[in-house]
C-alpha cells in the first residue's frame, strides 16, 4: 500500500487499517511458527504497511499537513 493512498483517508479509516494490518500480521507469524506460511516476503510488506500507517497518525498528531 502507498503511503499516498493512504493519505487520503481519514483518521477513522486509518485506525480501522492498522487493525486489520496487526491482524494480518499476527496470522501470517501464526503461520510461519507452524510452518504453513507460503508467502514469507509478506510479512514484511505488512510490517511496512504498519510503519506507514503508523506515520501518518503520528503526523496529524504532531498538526503535520494530511
Amino acid at each position: 500500500m502507498k503511503a499516498s493512498e493512504l493519505r487520503k483517508k481519514s483518521a477513522a479509516e486509518l485506525e480501522t487499517q492498522l487493525t486489520e494490518l496487526k491482524d494480518e500480521l499476527f496470522k501470517l507469524r501464526f503461520q510461519q511458527a507452524t510452518n504453513q506460511i507460503e508467502n514469507t516476503a509478506r510479512i514484511k510488506a505488512v510490517k511496512k504497511d504498519i510503519a506507514r500507517v503508523l506515520t501518518l497518525q503520528n503526523e496529524a498528531a504532531l498538526g503535520g499537513d494530511r
